[in-house]
C-alpha cells in the first residue's frame, strides 16, 4: 500500500486530505478492539465530495487511517488544543472518549508509524506546495475535513455546518479568510463559524506562512451536510451533496482566482 496518493495539477490550490483513508496494516487491525475497527472517526466521503470541483487542483491524500497515525497531528505528540479533549498522534480513544485498542501501541511502535506514514504524507505535501509556489508565486493549501455535528466529548451543542480555521487569521492572507467566510455566510440554509472549536490542525498551522507565499486554511464540514445520517454505515447522501458542492466549488474557484493578487515579488 502506498502511504500517500498524489494527483498533480496546475492550479495554485492544493487540497490536503489527511483523514479520508481507511487502510489498516493487518497487525494494526488485529490490535484494535471492536469499537476501533468501526473506524468511526473517518472523514467519510470527503474525497468524493470535493472531486471535480476545481479543474487542475492538486490533491495529497493519506491512504492510511488516522487510528494508525494521525497525519494532522504534531509529530512531536504535542496537543493541538491544550486543556481540551482531543485525540493524539496515535489516538488511544475515539471522539467519544471510548478506548479503541485491545492492545495499545507502545512508544517504539508510534515512532515507527510516524516514520512510515506521517513523514511520507508531509514530504509529499511539502513537495507539492513548493512545486505550486514555484509555478504560481503562491500556493494555497485548503485542508479538507469533516466530523459528526454532535460529539459531547469534544464540544457542546451542535457544530455549525462550515467550520473555517485559520489559527486566528495567521495562516493565510486576510483576503483568503474574508472570501471563504463571505461564501459560507451567503450559503442559505447553512451555519458557519470562523475559528470556533476548530481553528486549524497541525497541517494548517505548519504550512500557513503567508509571508513566504504559503497560505493555508482548514474547512471542517459537519457530516450532516453530506451523509444520510451520522451513524455507522456513513452513507453518502447525493441530494445533500448536490446542494453543498456548489458552495465548495465556489470557495475553491475563488481561492484560485485570488492567487495572482497574492503573488509576492521574489
Amino acid at each position: 500500500m502506498t502511504p500517500v496518493e498524489v494527483t498533480q495539477g496546475d492550479s495554485p490550490v492544493v487540497l490536503g486530505l489527511p483523514h479520508t483513508g481507511t487502510w489498516l496494516p493487518e497487525d494494526v487491525q488485529a490490535r484494535l478492539n471492536a469499537r476501533g475497527r468501526t473506524l468511526s472517526d473517518t472523514d467519510w466521503h470527503i474525497h468524493r465530495l470535493y472531486d471535480g470541483l476545481l479543474p487542475g487542483v492538486t490533491t495529497v491524500r493519506a491512504a492510511v487511517h488516522r487510528y494508525v497515525v494521525d497525519t494532522n497531528r504534531d509529530p512531536s505528540g504535542a496537543s493541538l488544543y491544550p486543556g481540551q479533549n482531543t485525540t493524539g498522534l496515535v489516538p488511544l480513544t475515539d471522539f467519544d472518549g471510548a478506548p479503541i485498542w485491545a492492545d495499545p501501541p507502545r512508544e517504539a511502535e508510534i515512532a515507527a508509524r510516524r516514520e512510515a506514514f506521517h513523514a511520507p504524507y508531509h514530504a509529499a505535501l511539502q513537495a507539492e506546495m513548493e512545486r505550486v509556489r514555484e509555478r504560481h508565486g503562491v500556493a494555497i493549501l485548503y485542508d479538507c475535513h469533516s466530523i459528526r455535528s454532535v460529539i459531547p466529548h469534544l464540544f457542546d451543542g451542535r457544530l455549525p455546518d462550515f467550520n473555517i480555521g485559520t489559527n486566528g487569521g495567521v495562516t493565510c492572507a486576510p483576503e483568503i479568510e474574508a472570501a471563504v467566510l463571505g461564501i459560507c455566510a451567503g450559503a442559505t440554509g447553512y451555519a458557519h463559524v470562523l475559528n470556533g472549536r476548530f481553528t486549524g490542525g497541525w497541517t494548517t498551522r505548519h504550512y500557513g506562512h503567508p509571508e513566504d507565499g504559503f497560505h493555508a486554511i482548514q474547512m471542517e464540514l459537519a457530516q450532516s451536510t453530506h451523509l444520510v445520517d451520522e451513524t455507522a454505515g456513513w452513507t453518502y447522501a447525493p441530494g445533500k451533496a448536490a446542494r453543498l458542492r456548489p458552495h465548495l466549488g465556489r470557495i475553491l474557484t475563488t481561492l484560485a482566482d485570488l492567487a495572482p493578487k497574492l503573488r509576492q515579488p521574489r
